[in-house]
């Protein structure tokens, strides 16, 4: 199982944590949410729990709930500007769906 960061996610999440010396690493998960049934979170972690998988790419360390594992494994996170904008964006293998604004996804019944 793995996630994948590009270099343009991994330099926006190490400045946040440049801005929060005493984080752990970044917290990748899911909750319910959205049109289509789960988001994406992205949070600083304090530590890593009993049930976390650490992975580990380039010196950032990506905390995740192993529970959330079969829903993201294989995703690629991205961080894109768009003019003004910018945000994380998320190539996840195991959705089936999406909502029309991609911050939301749905996977089929087998997870």
């Amino acid at each position: 199982m793995a996630i994948q960061i590009t270099d343009a996610a991994r330099t926006r999440m190490q400045d946040f944590l440049a801005k929060q010396p005493g984080a752990y690493g970044v917290r990748f998960g899911i909750k319910r949410t959205g049109c289509s049934g789960f988001g994406y979170t992205v949070d600083l972690a304090d530590a890593a729990a009993e049930n976390d998988a650490v992975f580990e790419q380039d010196g950032l360390r990506l905390v995740v709930d192993r529970k959330a594992l079969p829903f993201i494994d294989g995703t690629q996170i991205d961080f894109q500007r768009h003019g003004l904008n910018a945000s994380f964006v998320f190539r996840n293998p195991n959705a089936t769906g999406e909502c029309g604004c991609g911050e939301s996804f749905t996977v089929d019944a087998t997870h």
